[in-house]
């Protein structure tokens, strides 16, 4: 197995021949577009009563409290890594508009998925509904405090997939195709996601199925392909495809691992949350398959809680940790060989290796 990689994702790769540099200034400018675009509308709202603006700035909180930017980057990569550089021009302008729209819709998604799993914690900071029910509550206001902080919630992760929408706008041709399916797997995916833990459902094809849809299609496959149609090179999808199938399902493995075994510390939520919220992980369910200790565990939590410490007990016991280990070195291999012959330059297929790596192996 890789020995965890203590490097950013984006760090420079000069002695590969890829340009790095254009690639930080793209992705610098991602930041910018998004920051400007939240502070002209939380300017323009909270000039109407500053209660209007609090839902921007709940978008604005989060998006500036950090995170990977994997989305962006794949975005700027795949567009980088198609000829894009040679474009310039109003191509480099829709690249940054569309890497900006992926981040905002992962703040959409995380700012719902939180309020669906009660989660407490998002990047070391409240999450945005529970900042606001402490809110209500401190305050003594009318009506229920866990309402009025989901409530907020809500109106602030559809106010984020808004701003996506728009700044998706100019994309046209087989990139507003993309656009279009990303979103449309993403939310379905969340939804088979809810099914399987309402109904403690240990079925490994569908968990592994929707892994590779909320995670190997909309953190990887689809930014990138979406780049490189922007840079004109649409028939690039298929190795993306490939690819990002692959890496992202290790991503979500490696994300699987992380909650039942990691540092809160480290990764900066709770662990265990996914346990929490029942939720049938690719992980749990294919330790459910495996050891029929675990699926007990599972079918008799159903109604009520699972409990988190026999379960963990029960996942070390039945080996699923190194498991899926080693599921994760071959994800890894199959997304490397995906890019071996294919018409992406030596020098960008060395990246997406690190990429690859970056993702898989990483502790947060």
């Amino acid at each position: 197995m890789h020995e965890q990689l203590e490097r950013s994702p984006s760090r420079t790769v000069a002695e590969h021949g890829v340009d790095q540099e254009t690639c930080d200034k793209l992705m610098e400018r991602v930041d910018r577009r998004m920051e400007e675009l939240l502070s002209a509308e939380a300017a323009r709202w909270g000039a109407v009563d500053a209660r209007a603006a609090v839902p921007v700035a709940a978008v604005a909180e989060l998006v500036a409290a950090g995170g990977k930017r994997l989305r962006p980057l794949f975005c700027v990569t795949g567009y980088l890594a198609a000829g894009g550089a040679a474009a310039g021009g109003t191509a480099e302008d829709t690249v940054v508009d569309a890497a900006a729209a992926l981040e905002l819709l992962h703040a959409f998604a995380l700012i719902h998925d939180d309020i669906m799993d009660d989660s407490a914690t998002r990047r070391g900071t409240p999450t945005v509904h529970a900042a606001f029910a402490h809110l209500h509550g401190r305050n003594g206001w009318a009506g229920e405090s866990r309402r009025y902080g989901e409530g907020v919630a809500v109106l602030a992760g559809d106010l984020a997939l808004s701003y996506a929408y728009r700044l998706a706008g100019t994309l046209n041709g087989p990139a507003a195709g993309m656009w279009h399916e990303l979103v449309t797997e993403m939310i379905v995916g969340q939804q088979l996601d809810m099914a399987l833990a309402a109904e403690a459902a240990a079925d490994p094809g569908l968990a592994r199925w929707i892994a590779v849809c909320k995670s190997g299609a909309y953190t990887i496959h689809r930014p990138l392909a979406l780049g490189a149609a922007i840079a004109g090179r649409p028939d690039l999808e298929p190795v993306f495809a490939a690819y990002g199938s692959a890496a992202g399902e290790a991503f979500q493995l490696r994300d699987d691992l992380l909650d039942a075994f990691g540092d809160q510390a480290v990764t900066g939520k709770p662990t265990g949350l996914d346990l929490d919220a029942h939720k049938m992980t690719l992980l749990i369910a294919l330790a459910a398959a495996k050891d029929e200790r675990v699926a007990r565990i599972v079918r008799d939590g159903r109604g009520t809680d699972w409990d988190q410490g026999a379960l963990r007990e029960a996942l070390l016991a039945c080996s699923v940790r190194h498991d899926v280990e080693e599921r994760i070195d071959v994800l890894v291999a199959d997304a490397r060989a995906a890019l071996a012959g294919s018409a992406l330059p030596a020098a960008w297929r060395r990246r997406l290796e690190e990429l690859a790596d970056s993702v898989a192996y990483r502790d947060h």
